[in-house]
């Protein structure tokens, strides 16, 4: 394991093997993050091959990106919700709401990134 306390390089070393932890956690235990990589992997040759300049290529991409990166944060609010507890609590059951709300907003935004660049 990983020393949390780490000063300098080795701090930096540790911060990848928790950031490939979380990777790894959420791709076991979150079937929206692994769908949302098939459509990374999917979309992205297609930004390269549609896109007609860098920039549409970075925006259409990054949209994707975003995506994940909010379902990141979500799977991590639900992770600490449910260690808190799963008996229904209002609160819980909002943070893990708003949580999917975020990722449905970024969906939102990836589509109509790629339908205004695209059509």
């Amino acid at each position: 394991m990983a020393n949390p306390n780490a000063k300098g390089i080795k701090r930096l070393i540790n911060a990848c093997f928790f950031s490939v932890a979380g990777f790894k956690a959420t791709w076991t235990h979150e079937e929206a993050f692994r769908q949302e990589v098939v459509l990374f992997i999917v979309t992205t040759p297609l930004a390269i091959w549609l896109a007609k300049s860098n920039i549409e290529m970075l925006l259409l991409i990054g949209s994707i990106v975003l995506v994940m990166l909010v379902e990141l944060l979500n799977s991590a609010v639900e992770a600490v919700v449910d260690r808190v507890g799963f008996e229904h609590h209002e609160l819980s059951g909002r943070a893990k709401d708003i949580g999917s709300a975020a990722v449905m907003m970024s969906l939102i935004w990836a589509a109509v990134t790629w339908a205004l660049i695209l059509l």
